[in-house]
């Protein structure tokens, strides 16, 4: 059952999270306190009218290994149709995934999660990819490392393709810095034909136990 995190603001097992995922309630979205969440294998998914902390099971990751790139995401990525950069615009991209449509009315990337993830991209433990097209920025995704973790937070494209370009680009600069875990929180119609998988919490959590305590990347 969820608790309420103490004055400690300590965490409690993942493990004991309801059905839906949901460990516990309350702390702030700060640094420390986040980085102490995804260490722990846990992530916030709501600020108000308390932060809710979560772990579902099955955990969505991507084996960067496994990494399914279609004959026609292969034609677009020789193409260069997008111009791809890293940690150039963050706060932008996190914007960008907040925003609303006909189709999606709310987002749960509120200013309080902007703001707090900013702040831990200031801090050197949160990082974006970007696509251009020209002076425009068309899709991107963003996330936090810590060690040998990445977890991917949220994408979006106003051209067609140009979110899962970013992922690309994303999925080699992990592999070329050898991080061992890419987590996806859950997997989803977008990222499935792009080789997402669903493993069990536990498994999960022993092998981020592995990657959390690796020393963090400096060249981003």
């Amino acid at each position: 059952m969820p608790s309420w995190l103490g004055e400690d603001l300590q965490f409690p097992d993942p493990c004991l999270a309801d059905a839906e995922g949901l460990v516990a309630l309350g702390g702030d979205l700060s640094v420390p306190q986040l980085l102490t969440a995804y260490q722990s294998g846990i992530f916030p998914w709501s600020a108000k009218p308390a932060v809710t902390w979560w772990s579902p099971d099955p955990r969505g990751i991507i084996e960067l290994d496994e990494f399914h790139i279609s004959y026609s995401l292969a034609k677009i990525l020789r193409q260069k149709i997008f111009t791809v950069t890293f940690d150039l615009a963050f706060s932008e991209v996190m914007i960008a995934c907040a925003a609303t449509s006909a189709q999606r009315q709310s987002s749960w990337i509120t200013d309080e999660f902007i703001n707090a993830y900013t702040a831990l991209h200031q801090a050197g433990h949160a990082h974006s990819v970007e696509c251009w097209q020209g002076e425009m920025l068309v899709g991107g995704v963003y996330g936090v490392a810590v060690g040998g973790l990445f977890a991917g937070e949220s994408m979006f494209h106003r051209a067609n393709n140009a979110s899962k370009v970013a992922l690309a680009h994303l999925v080699e600069h992990l592999r070329e810095r050898q991080f061992g875990l890419f987590d996806l929180q859950m997997v989803t119609p977008a990222t499935a034909p792009l080789g997402a998988k669903a493993i069990p919490r536990q498994e999960y959590l022993c092998r981020l136990a592995v990657e959390v305590v690796k020393p963090q990347v400096k060249n981003w």
